[in-house]
């Protein structure tokens, strides 16, 4: 149970960040210097905050420096992400579901990506780090 409540808490926490660095980056910084510039300023920003964010909640709920439970963490704050994100590029960006798919085979869409899969992953690392 504790895994489960610090996977949706990191998922919670880290899409608070990448909200707010996400509308400042499509707002502010890519129509200045383009999406994949864009994307390369805000994804060291993020997973900085992923990273300090997951070490905080697996001290702070006492995870188990096991790999099956920080691979389980990151994979539920994953799947949430990715979810929550394709459930919102409908209603606040006006792109549907393939719409959002192909963004996603872009240079920036594939970098952002990659973020995610590190945002995912970041759990497990920490623990690697800590050997």
């Amino acid at each position: 149970m504790k895994v489960l409540k610090a996977g949706l808490a990191y998922f919670a926490m880290t899409f608070a960040v990448g909200f707010l660095l996400g509308a400042l980056r499509v707002a502010l910084v890519a129509p200045r210097v383009g999406d994949l510039a864009a994307v390369l300023i805000e994804l060291p920003l993020m997973l900085a905050a992923s990273w300090f964010i997951c070490r905080r909640l697996t001290a702070i709920l006492a995870i188990a420096a096991r790999v099956p439970d920080r691979l389980a963490m990151g994979a539920l704050a994953f799947t949430l992400l990715m979810i929550t994100e394709l459930a919102l590029a409908g209603p606040l960006f006006g792109r549907s579901l393939s719409q959002s798919l192909t963004g996603m085979a872009t240079d920036a869409g594939l970098l952002g990506l990659a973020g995610q899969i590190l945002f995912g992953l970041v759990p497990l690392l920490q623990l690697k780090r800590r050997r």
